[in-house]
């Protein structure tokens, strides 16, 4: 439904546009039908008032029943026919004001007469049809165009809150703690090992130019993507030190195989959360990636974590990658033995 302001301008315009219809109608009348006497002024202001109260009533119809939902065929039959009901009452309207005026002497014909023949009152409703006819075109017209302003407006506005969504979920997906470590362990680099405190800050910006430069609808390449990773596992590298040690199966037939950016850092940082960092001791991060029957699968196996020092269960990040990949791929997380296993298989 329209709000308030809308309405009342449409009131004050179709106001407007009848009221330059009757003065318009009167003019015309007294140019070329001098003699038709104070009647013609009443139809043509009678039919003024009709057409006003009637073009706000096919508004009013139109817009609660929503007749744009019912298609273009739908719209146009149902203008057609209020169009036609219309004209029928306003000029049954200025009818019934007509003979009420002449019998009471109100009004003078002058020299004309007054034809209510069938003929005739098929005309003036023929007439009548014609100018609301006229009125409804560019009314519907207009708010069309208004709709479909409207709903572009709408999807631009949904199209950019998703992508703020999407950014803000792709900003996320870097462990807090890892930044908070990475940080830490650079500052302790800088003094002892300078070389290496170059490297660090050097993968470190490529890790996060990655991560936010990616929405989640773009793919990358295996290559591009194993880049990111080996960048994120050598900064992780500097915080674990020998509790982190990692072993990569790589196919090379696999290796431009195309994949949602991030998704595998993603599996890696979910890996060394819950089976390294978990863990005294440490662990083996394994990674595997081939190429069968034109299916990526990438497989991520890690320890399962320390059952006295339990970490928060792989929840919102894998399920931010289940949305990545929609129904053009699928994710499975199991306990294999003594360790956990994540496959990601991906259609090419």
């Amino acid at each position: 439904m329209p709000d308030s302001s809308s309405t009342v301008r449409f009131w004050l315009l179709n106001a407007l546009v009848w009221a330059l219809y009757g003065v318009a109608g009167i003019g015309l009348r007294q140019a070329y039908f001098s003699d038709a006497g104070s009647a013609g002024v009443l139809i043509t202001l009678g039919l003024a008032l009709a057409l006003f109260g009637c073009s706000g009533a096919i508004r009013a119809l139109a817009l609660r029943a929503d007749w744009w939902a019912r298609g273009t065929a739908g719209l146009l039959l149902r203008l057609a026919l209020s169009v036609a009901l219309g004209a029928a009452v306003a000029q049954l309207l200025v009818n019934i004001a007509l003979h009420s005026a002449l019998a009471w002497n109100w009004v003078s014909l002058g020299r004309q007469t007054a034809d209510f023949s069938s003929k005739a009152l098929l005309l003036y409703w023929y007439t009548t049809a014609v100018m609301l006819a006229l009125w409804a075109a560019l009314w519907a017209s207009l708010h069309s165009l208004r709709r479909i302003r409207g709903a572009e407006l709408a999807r631009l506005r949904a199209e950019a809150e998703r992508s703020a969504l999407e950014r803000d979920a792709l900003r996320a997906r870097l462990n807090p703690h890892f930044m908070f470590n990475a940080l830490n362990n650079l500052r302790a680099l800088i003094l002892e090992d300078p070389e290496r405190a170059r490297d660090m800050v050097t993968r470190l910006s490529r890790t996060l130019r990655q991560a936010l430069a990616h929405n989640r609808s773009e793919q990358v390449t295996l290559a591009e993507e194993l880049a990111v990773v080996d960048d994120y596992l050598a900064i992780e590298a500097i915080h674990f030190e020998q509790r982190l040690q990692v072993s990569q199966h790589i196919d090379a037939d696999a290796m431009q195989a195309q994949l949602p950016a991030m998704a595998l850092q993603l599996l890696v940082e979910n890996a060394i959360k819950h089976g390294i960092a978990s863990r005294p001791g440490g662990g083996e991060v394994q990674i595997r990636a081939t190429l069968d029957n034109d299916v990526l699968r990438l497989q991520v196996d890690n320890p399962l974590g320390s059952a006295n020092e339990p970490t928060p269960g792989h929840g919102v990040g894998l399920a931010y990658l289940r949305a990545q990949l929609g129904t053009q791929g699928r994710f499975t997380l199991q306990p294999v033995g003594d360790r956990m296993r994540a496959l990601l298989e991906i259609p090419q």
